[in-house]
């Protein structure tokens, strides 16, 4: 699902779904040559097509979405003679990749959260055949000319979120290195410069340890200040970090402007992530120290981080341009999701 290179994805869409009309019910009475005036045996009209949603693990954007925005089941055929019931409308199966979040647009309440492969809801009901007349033949109504119209299909107004699959999340300011990370890492290659710079989209790299055990990273745009509320590229993707299993805190120790503090920088993103979610906050997350090639002082910066943020969870020093520090960071990122797997 995520072995391709710089995945680019749309994460978001709303669409309206209209389940199928339920058919009529017809009224109808047996015509025959030996009995012009037989009972009734008006059919039921068929039930309307419903509307599912599938995620697919080959499908990994809701891109279609934008471009199709209304998407209606058929409608349920009418009843007829003989006692003959109207045909079901088709049922229309909408899919979506592996991760999506549907839910009511107008009241916010989810519908599904489909975050594995072949999973399968129903988002809108077909509506009820309408009932023919011979339902109503009685003892003292043998020729009823009663019959009921099909229910309307329900239909709503849905929002659906992609939020990405991954094991491991990289957040960090715009320019901390976190996608020359991933790309010294991963055969992931978002585009990276030599100037301050930010990812544009998340990226999603496969990290291979060793032939049976590999990792999925991803990468989102650099937060900055006032990401909480809604500044900033990067707020529309801290979303896609909830449902990683550890966070890495890329951090740039060498910036291009020297009057850039780095533990500053760094005590931005902590109160980003605490005013936009507690269980963001709360999620185990380790520190990054990128750029050690452009210093010769990283050990005594690592000092300073651990003993000004009060920080008892790991510090890694790397420089993710030479790949310096790359293997151990993997190696222990690898280690600690087997022992959650063991755990579970």
């Amino acid at each position: 699902m995520f072995g391709k290179e710089n995945m680019k994805f749309i994460d978001e869409a709303t669409i309206k779904v209209f389940a199928g009309d339920g058919g009529n019910g017809i009224a109808s009475f047996r015509r025959e040559k030996y009995e012009p005036m037989g009972g009734p045996n008006g059919g039921d009209g068929g039930r309307g097509g419903s509307i599912f949603f599938e995620s697919d693990e080959n499908i990994n954007t809701l891109i279609d979405y934008r471009f199709v925005r209304n998407y209606r089941a058929k409608r349920g055929e009418n009843g007829k003679g003989s006692d003959c019931y109207g045909a079901k409308g088709d049922d229309l199966t909408l899919k979506v990749p592996v991760g999506t979040v549907i839910s009511e647009k107008i009241t916010g309440v989810i519908i599904a959260d489909l975050s594995v492969h072949g999973m399968k809801v129903l988002a809108a009901q077909g509506g009820k055949g309408g009932l023919g007349n011979v339902h109503f033949k009685s003892s003292v109504n043998r020729a009823p000319r009663q019959f009921t119209n099909g229910e309307p299909g329900e239909e709503f107004e849905l929002y659906l979120e992609l939020k990405v699959l991954a094991d491991v999340g990289l957040l960090g300011m715009p320019n901390a290195g976190k996608s020359s990370l991933i790309r010294s890492i991963s055969a992931a290659k978002p585009k990276v410069a030599d100037y301050p710079f930010t990812t544009l989209q998340p990226n999603l790299g496969v990290v291979k340890v060793d032939a049976n055990k590999s990792f999925v990273v991803a990468d989102i745009p650099g937060l900055i200040e006032g990401a909480a509320d809604g500044l900033g590229l990067g707020h529309q993707f801290l979303r896609h970090l909830e449902r990683t299993k550890i966070l890495l805190h890329v951090i740039d120790i060498a910036p291009f402007d020297e009057s850039i503090n780095p533990l500053d920088e760094a005590k931005k993103i902590i109160s980003e992530l605490q005013r936009y979610s507690e269980n963001l906050f709360t999620k185990p997350r380790w520190i990054v120290l990128n750029k050690i090639d452009l210093t010769s002082d990283y050990e005594s910066i690592k000092k300073e981080f651990i003993k000004t943020l009060n920080w008892d969870n790991k510090v890694f020093c790397i420089s993710a341009l030479n790949k310096e520090g790359c293997k151990e960071l993997i190696y222990e990122i690898m280690h600690y999701l087997d022992s959650l797997k063991n755990d579970e």
